[in-house]
């Protein structure tokens, strides 16, 4: 648009083109990253703030909720300082926070939150900027990998490096693994509303611009998150004669995941078969072989983060050939051994320095050890005020609280 024809008006300074805004930046394109970069945003805080502090066991609830906020808090620093120049130079991204939240999930309910302060700056540096370099920026794979939005940048290394790190710090207490249920499903639900909202702007934001293919990633996320949510109930239904509202949110996560490589690159239908195939492929790898492998097992992923097959599953060129297959089985291979490798060196510096893991009593005790915090703290663990009214009643209403005192 020619502004000049409006300086009779003398509009305010701000609506002319100037450094922040130049005549080539398209104001439309431009209102969208920073709608889509708002949405990101809300998929870590509240989303995943929320997530993680319900999906958990209550004594749990602060220091998961916390550990999610302070990695979106630091890694935005970082990003800002150094980690951004890092990878891509001077071109601006958007995504920095999410991998460490998403890494989070797998160290749940036994990590010393000051492990975990060292932990973030350390893996973003040494772990996810190499691999965003290597990929998006002017890396050795960058020619030949498709990536749409970030399966192996994010979702791959997340994943990889989760299922490290969790080796490292060993796994919870086994009355904690036998039983952890949420503390709060309606919130739960909640938190995973927003990361299934705030997807939207992390696929529809990665072309940049306000367009057809923006369009395409939106639709297709919608898609593959919906039919993997369906799939994974259906064979929950099938096999367990019940459907379980964790097993829905799992579904949920492992389309999103699956769609992102490859969400502004394919057709809808194909987005539909990628849902399917990430319902039934992760399904098959949290409920039965993390249940029957002894090496699963030995590895406590506290919420199932390590789907790398669903991070893989992408895109419309694999079917050009091997040759393409063959890139991104290179790609596959090279973030995998990458993040094994420098998670398991960042762990073991840390180890020098800080214990990984947090103390007996305080795997016990929950939030009140590690934070002198409690997320319900009006009745403490939920339990005092209802034994107290027992307590109060039961010569009146002795069936009411029979057993519970």
């Amino acid at each position: 648009m020619n502004y000049s024809s409006y300086n009779d008006y003398n509009l305010p300074e701000a609506l002319f083109p100037d450094e922040a805004s130049p005549p080539w930046n398209n104001k439309g394109d431009n209102a969208w990253q920073l709608t889509a970069t708002t949405l990101v945003g809300l998929q870590t805080d509240p989303g995943l703030v929320i997530l993680y502090g319900t999906v958990v066991k209550k004594k749990w609830a602060v220091n998961s909720a916390f550990m999610a906020l302070y990695a979106f808090a630091a890694v935005l620093i970082c990003w800002v300082l150094w980690a951004h120049h890092m990878s891509f130079g001077a071109k601006l991204f958007s995504i920095m926070g999410r991998p460490m939240v998403l890494l989070a999930g797998s160290l749940l309910g036994r990590m010393n939150f000051y492990a975990w302060m060292f932990f973030v700056p350390l893996w973003l540096t040494f772990c996810y900027t190499i691999g965003a370099f290597t990929i998006w920026g002017h890396g050795f794979l960058q020619p030949y990998i498709i990536d749409y939005a970030g399966g192996f940048v994010v979702h791959l290394s997340s994943g990889v490096a989760g299922f490290t790190a969790a080796y490292w710090v060993w796994p919870r207490h086994s009355h904690d693994r036998q039983n952890f249920p949420p503390n709060n499903i309606i919130h739960m639900l909640s938190g995973a509303g927003f990361l299934w909202l705030g997807w939207t702007g992390f696929n529809g934001g990665s072309p940049f611009a306000a367009n057809e293919i923006a369009a395409l990633a939106i639709v297709n996320t919608h898609l593959c998150a919906a039919t993997s949510l369906l799939v994974w109930v259906s064979v929950d239904m099938i096999i367990y004669k019940k459907s379980s509202v964790i097993g829905a949110v799992q579904g949920m996560i492992t389309g999103l995941i699956c769609i992102t490589p490859g969400a502004g690159l394919v057709s809808p239908w194909a987005a539909v078969f990628m849902g399917t195939l990430s319902g039934l492929l992760p399904w098959h790898t949290m409920m039965v072989l993390h249940r029957k492998s002894a090496f699963f097992q030995s590895v406590d992923d506290t919420l199932g983060v390590s789907h790398p097959c669903s991070g893989c599953l992408e895109s419309r060129k694999l079917i050009d050939g091997l040759r393409q297959i063959g890139y991104q089985l290179a790609g596959v291979v090279f973030i995998t051994v990458w993040n094994a490798v420098m998670t398991s060196i960042i762990c073991i510096f840390i180890s020098r320095i800080v214990n990984l893991r947090m103390d007996e009593d305080a795997l016990e005790i929950g939030d009140d050890a590690a934070h002198g915090e409690e997320a319900f703290a009006l009745w403490g663990d939920g339990e005092k005020m209802y034994t107290s009214l027992c307590l109060h009643i039961s010569p009146r209403l002795p069936s009411l609280c029979r057993g519970q005192v």
